[in-house]
């Protein structure tokens, strides 16, 4: 490719609207422009990384036996009715309806048509294992599209499914795509981490994220360097303190805390560290009021408390529900003699005369202790995993770092299948439903991901698997005619070697080639000057290391193919 015949509109400052590296970056280096709130359109460069990426995908679904299909990205009002999803699904869905006034959605994602279709299709043992997967489009309404590609509402996504005839089959195809998960990530030069999740909307009982790492990630992997231990921090377990407070129980008192409404206010005014303090959150659960307590310096984890009351919708209460409650407000409450169900965290168990507040404005409580003053409906793990605290495998410290997940494989069990009435006759001729697993990958997602992990001051560095091009060969003056044959021929030989490179024939200053070449993050740059070229040598460098290497142009291609090894 010739860099003037190039579709690829740099910008030289960072758009205002772009918070993330990997916006700014495939923004500013012409690989995305957007078209409105979280949808983008792909420019060139980008549609490269992308097959490259998808390729990959589609060499390990193959590999591991799936079959590739596509499936329409419009789908009925009916099948998410049968799987019980249309009405719990929520405001991230788009809904349409057709001339007929018939409803549909926007596929956010395709277990009920995959369900659906097998079911018709599929109806003994002797048809199963099946795994089918598409590479799509999908379309999710988020509610704040940030981020760039990372939190979209159009986006990419290679989405699998499995179905078996039992237990054990599910496990035999779910081992087999953590593997094949493993090897792409593996073959697209990331580091990444496999980490416990929880299943969220999609629901089953058991799922892994695979998570790209980066210091810029949304999210938090909790992991052990003693053991293989790793999970998110929606599923990362917290044990309850080995060693429990066993000073004398004192006697509660209500003090004066005037003005005094976050722990933080509150620790300092009394002079006791957060950590002997417990908050008290009210939550509304399906509809019902309930509080939380946890320690004053955690955080509660929404999808553990979630999960535990086994509700659909849960959300923060409002502040006037919260004084119908106690007639006090959110810096003021406890769960001293709250009429309304209360759950403690595994720590305040633990604890012995903590802080909290009295349910009255400028009032707390002091030596609250749980059992005596309170007696919560239940305690459970309820907050988040922090740095320090002990595996729940081998008991050793946790670490945390960022990270952005690309990756999502789960054991449905029968959630579709039942609910749809998804049957296969087994070899007994009994009616029994399939088995399911679904794995996706955010391809978009994937792409942003590299630029998060692999970028620099200057531009992006792509990962040489899914580069856009694999080498840009630079004349320093496109004018000089000695010059120009020079990256003529190196250019012609490289194609012929099968090499994808760019020829910049711009009739441009050096220092704007070189900004360009990288912004764009090609691996590999091939300088030709006047200088070097008085010896009949080149410049090569490589896009991750600062200095080049003076190579004779006979043995350009033999180096090209060692800094690319190929």
């Amino acid at each position: 490719m010739k860099y003037s015949e190039l579709f690829c509109p740099t910008l030289r400052e960072v758009p205002s609207e772009a918070e993330v590296v990997s916006h700014q970056l495939l923004l500013r280096a012409g690989f995305i422009r957007k078209t409105t709130a979280g949808v983008y359109t792909y420019m060139p460069l980008a549609q490269r990384v992308l097959r490259k990426i998808m390729n990959i995908i589609r060499e390990e679904m193959d590999r591991a036996g799936a079959q590739e299909l596509l499936m329409p990205i419009i789908q009925p009002r009916e099948l998410w009715e049968q799987s019980g999803r249309w009405a719990v699904y929520g405001e991230e869905m788009f809904r349409l309806k057709d001339r007929h006034n018939r409803d549909f959605a926007l596929g956010p994602t395709h277990e009920e048509l995959i369900t659906s279709l097998v079911n018709a299709d599929v109806h003994s043992y002797r048809d199963l294992p099946l795994m089918l997967y598409q590479i799509q489009n999908k379309y999710r309404d988020e509610i704040r599209p940030r981020f760039g590609l990372m939190r979209g509402r159009e986006f990419i996504m290679k989405d699998l499914y499995s179905f078996d005839a039992d237990y054990e089959g599910l496990d035999v195809s779910y081992n087999k795509m953590y593997e094949a998960y493993k090897r792409v990530f593996d073959r697209l030069n990331l580091k990444y981490r496999v980490v416990e999740a929880d299943s969220g909307a999609i629901g089953g009982s058991e799922s892994h994220e695979f998570v790209v790492l980066a210091d810029t990630g949304e999210s938090e992997i909790v992991f052990c360097d003693n053991c293989d231990y790793a999970a998110n921090v929606e599923k990362a377990s917290c044990l309850a303190p080995k060693e429990e407070d066993t000073s004398p129980l004192l006697d509660l008192e209500k003090i004066a805390t005037p003005g005094q409404k976050t722990i933080e206010e509150v620790a300092r005014f009394l002079g006791l560290p957060a950590s002997r303090h417990v908050k008290t959150l009210l939550y509304k659960a399906d509809g019902e009021i309930i509080a939380v307590v946890i320690r004053g310096d955690r955080e509660l984890n929404e999808t553990k408390l979630k999960n535990f009351l086994h509700c659909t919708h849960l959300a923060m209460a409002e502040e006037n529900e919260v004084r119908k409650i106690c007639a006090a407000g959110f810096g003021s409450l406890g769960p001293v003699g709250l009429p309304c169900k209360v759950y403690a965290d595994l720590e305040v168990a633990r604890m012995r005369n903590f802080v909290c507040g009295a349910n009255e404005d400028g009032f707390h409580l002091i030596n609250v202790n749980m059992g005596r003053d309170f007696v919560p409906e239940a305690v459970a793990d309820l907050r988040n995993a922090v740095k320090g605290d002990k595996c729940p495998v081998c008991g050793k410290e946790l670490e945390v770092q960022r990270g952005i997940e690309v990756g999502h494989i789960f054991k449905l069990g029968t959630k579709y299948s039942e609910a749809m009435g998804a049957t296969f006759l087994d070899q007994d001729g009994k009616e029994k439903p399939f088995i399911m697993g679904c794995y996706g990958i955010g391809v978009s997602r994937t792409m942003a991901a590299a630029v998060e992990q692999n970028h620099d001051e200057d531009g992006i560095i792509w990962p040489v698997p899914i580069a856009p091009y694999q080498v840009i060969i630079v004349p320093v003056n496109i004018k000089d005619a000695e010059l120009r044959v020079v990256a003529e021929e190196i250019y012609k030989t490289l194609l012929a070697a099968g090499i994808e490179v760019i020829l910049d024939d711009r009739d441009e200053r050096a220092g704007v080639k070189f900004k360009d070449a990288d912004l764009i993050g090609i691996p590999v740059r091939i300088t030709i000057g006047s200088k070097s070229l008085k010896e009949n040598k080149v410049e090569i460098k490589k896009r991750w290391e600062k200095d080049a290497e003076l190579v004779a142009v006979s043995e350009v291609l033999a180096k090209v193919k060692d800094f690319l090894n190929i």
